[in-house]
């Protein structure tokens, strides 16, 4: 019995199938937290792009409210632009696209109004592509997020 416990005390290192049990451990668990992690990631993004666009047309009601903007700015082919609500200090700045590290938002990103309704129309930094095309306050309040393509 001695002699035993002895070569066990003696026992250095992992055999090479405790370090296959451990990288497979690892790798299993890599496979379930990576896609996870992803999914957080880019529900932020969408909550971030959400927030940023009702920031922006409160900033427009801001502007109609203090008479800077008219119902005629908002109706039909009419619009409030990001750039506008900059030059007139609704906005401090274009918000950063939360897509796109170091990059704002087009800044003819628009608010238009039909009927009693604010809707944004939302573009990429380049406006090739757009977050939310006339999408209304009260669905960017509802519960169901607004598809974004």
């Amino acid at each position: 019995m001695r002699k035993w416990l002895k070569h066990l005390k003696n026992q250095k290192g992992l055999t090479l199938i405790e370090l296959l049990a451990v990288v497979v451990i690892l790798g299993i668990i890599a496979a379930i937290a990576v896609p996870a992690i992803g999914n957080i990631i880019d529900n932020s993004k969408e909550d971030a792009h959400r927030s940023n666009a009702l920031l922006i047309i409160n900033a427009a009601k801001l502007g109609k409210t203090d008479g800077t903007f008219k119902n005629s700015d908002f109706t039909g082919t009419n619009s409030v632009t990001l750039q506008e609500l900059v030059d007139a200090g609704y906005l401090d700045a274009v918000p950063a696209d939360p897509s796109f590290d170091g990059k704002s938002y087009y800044s003819t990103s628009k608010v238009t109004k039909n009927a009693n309704q604010y809707l944004i129309t939302l573009y990429n930094f380049d406006g090739s592509h757009s977050y939310y095309n006339a999408i209304s306050e009260s669905k960017l309040n509802s519960d169901t997020k607004p598809v974004m393509p």
